[in-house]
């Protein structure tokens, strides 16, 4: 099997897989208390992906010190309170993580 045939294969089983969840699942078949109790899973997931991704080297190691991904995050976070954009965190986060690395 080619590379392609297999990077197609994968997306259409993930896709199916999230897909038969959404349209079969009825919103109806959820109390309200299900419901509230669910809303609080992105914001429980999102720090679970984000957190490692600044804080773990290439290593898996903890790096705090001289670590620019822990400046660029701060100033995104402040860039995305303020301004309440996902487009301006996202390219000030960017932007100033290359700045970081490449200018400084």
């Amino acid at each position: 099997m080619s590379n392609w045939a297999l990077i197609i294969y994968c997306g259409l089983i993930t896709y199916l897989t999230r897909f038969t969840m959404i349209a079969l699942i009825r919103k109806e078949m959820f109390n309200d208390r299900i419901r509230n109790i669910l809303s609080f899973v992105p914001s429980a997931i999102f720090p679970a992906i984000i957190f490692p991704a600044i804080f773990l080297d290439d290593t898996g190691s903890f790096q705090i010190e001289n670590n620019p991904k822990i400046v660029a995050a701060i100033i995104a976070v402040i860039i995305g309170i303020s301004s309440r954009s996902i487009v301006a965190t996202i390219f000030s986060g960017l932007a100033s993580y290359w700045f970081i690395i490449f200018v400084i």
